[in-house]
């Protein structure tokens, strides 16, 4: 998880527009509250949460233990099943990560760019692993590398063929599609 979440902060930071479709939360009681119904500002290390109660924030991982308050809390049948109340837990990038979610549940335009983009995705994903190479064959992370790098150029060239890539007086063009 911290992976995905630090690719997404070094792509956004690079300015790519990112159509990763965020982690579903999975709330601790079914049918519950998940972590987005909790208010949480991380600037001021203040959670609330669907009860109205204020908490401040611990020291990392940021962490606090609702116990007190979850004690007489009309709510907290939805909330845990823990008898030592709820527990929540803030990753270094929680801001991104629910700016994300938010944005994959309310974004119509993102919606729309991530289902023009994920089936090209996914096909190249499939060329990629097709024929029992969902294991990488070597050891060593050099192998495995210069193994990948060759396996995706075969596929590229394989695709480009398919797309009847051809020279003609010293540029290369992809014909033109016949109907």
């Amino acid at each position: 998880m911290q992976t995905k979440l630090h690719a997404r902060r070094s792509l956004d930071d690079s300015g790519h527009r990112l159509f990763l479709k965020p982690a579903p939360l999975r709330p601790a009681v079914l049918g519950g509250f998940t972590f987005d119904n909790f208010a949480i500002d991380t600037t001021a290390a203040l959670v609330t949460c669907p009860g109205r109660h204020n908490v401040l924030l611990t020291a990392r991982p940021a962490h606090r233990l609702l116990k007190d308050l979850c004690t007489g809390c009309l709510l907290r049948k939805r909330c845990t099943k823990a008898k030592a109340g709820r527990v929540v837990t803030i990753r270094p990038h929680h801001d991104l990560q629910a700016a994300a979610r938010h944005q994959a549940a309310n974004d119509l335009t993102w919606h729309a760019n991530y289902r023009r983009w994920r089936p090209p995705v996914e096909r190249a994903v499939a060329w990629l692993v097709q024929h029992g190479n969902r294991r990488l064959r070597y050891r060593g992370t050099i192998a495995n590398n210069v193994w990948l790098h060759t396996r995706a150029a075969a596929l590229n060239l394989r695709r480009l063929v398919n797309l009847r890539l051809t020279q003609t007086g010293g540029t290369w063009q992809l014909a033109p599609a016949t109907t």
